[in-house]
């Protein structure tokens, strides 16, 4: 028996958002769902997700390259480092967000699942697909050692 993980999230709770702009929100999403650790200046994620939420508006898919071009002038007009960018870099962290479901990929294009809004992303892939089972497995450990 290994002791490697089926699957793995991170969830934090962090203060209610109040007064945010949209960088900002998606800053914190991607810290509460382990996309981002605290203190970590390599955000790249964050304007990767914020650029596919707003290509979700106009249900408009992207690829890599266009994606990394919305990156970077997100990342100039917020005076942002432009570390990360590489199409490799941006390649990576895109399928981590296809690890959690939240974005989709077809013919090299990106979107947002199923070009939904975020807080349906949450609650049908992100709950159902990874927290839940998570769940019920931990409380599957907790009976049995209740039988001892």
């Amino acid at each position: 028996m290994k002791d490697t993980g089926l699957s793995e999230i991170t969830l934090r709770k962090y203060e209610r958002p109040y007064n945010m702009g949209q960088r900002q929100l998606v800053k914190k999403i991607c810290l509460s769902l382990g996309l981002l650790q605290p203190g970590d200046s390599r955000d790249v994620v964050v304007d990767i997700l914020t650029v596919l939420i707003n290509s979700q508006k106009q249900k408009k898919k992207l690829n890599s390259e266009e994606i990394r071009g919305r990156v970077e002038k997100i990342r100039r007009e917020n005076k942002l480092e432009l570390r990360g960018l590489a199409e490799s870099n941006i390649r990576r962290q895109l399928k981590r967000l296809r690890d959690l479901m939240m974005v989709d990929k077809n013919a090299n294009l990106y979107n947002l699942s199923e070009f939904s809004k975020m807080s349906e992303i949450f609650e049908e892939k992100i709950l159902k697909f990874h927290v839940e089972p998570s769940v019920v497995r931990i409380r599957e450990y907790l009976s049995e050692l209740d039988k001892e």
